[in-house]
């Protein structure tokens, strides 16, 4: 892990908000155990919270704690296109997570620089898109710095992870019933 994601680590487990590369496009990220950054992740990006929010995780004991049927859960295997999960949350999963759904959307991701994240922060990560909501996703440093004047915690270059391939939204499936919802 290099200096810049080892600071970023630091950064989310102080209860910091980042932004950086995902598997899919360039994403906000924050710890889901720290309420207050949650709090500002929606307050940058204007997001309304009945949308409710994403977790990555490389691995998926580290999404164990957020959902009720550990059986289900197990059934995810990282895909080629990268494929969100709804999945029934457990009770204690806050309402700034799920949003007003009963559900919680969960990536597993094979994404080297979310898996040593997610490995040194011992956490699978709370995302969403790096844009103000309505508005075209973030996709350069100065973009970010523009949109969110410069009020995120640390940014993480795309220079300095493997670059998101797909650059687009990953498709949404829920696991209860199998529909593909995009």
């Amino acid at each position: 892990m290099n200096f810049q994601t080892r600071f970023a680590s630091k950064i989310l487990n102080s209860g910091g908000v980042i932004s950086l590369p995902t598997d899919t496009i360039y994403g906000l990220s924050c710890l889901p155990d720290y309420q207050h950054s949650i709090e500002k992740m929606l307050l940058l990006k204007r997001r309304n919270t009945a949308r409710g929010l994403i977790l990555l995780a490389s691995d998926i004991g580290l999404l164990m704690p957020y959902v009720q049927d550990a059986d289900l859960l197990a059934k995810i295997q990282p895909q080629k296109r990268p494929t969100t999960y709804l999945l029934k949350a457990k009770t204690t999963v806050s309402t700034l997570i799920r949003g007003d759904f009963d559900t919680v959307a969960i990536r597993l991701t094979d994404n080297l620089l979310i898996a040593d994240l997610c490995k040194k922060c011992n956490s699978a990560l709370l995302s969403t898109s790096a844009n103000i909501s309505g508005k075209p996703t973030a996709n350069s440093v100065l973009q970010l710095n523009v949109s969110f004047r410069q009020q995120l915690d640390f940014i993480l270059s795309p220079n300095i992870a493997n670059k998101q391939d797909n650059a687009q939204p990953s498709q949404i499936i829920d696991m209860a019933t199998g529909k593909k919802i995009r």
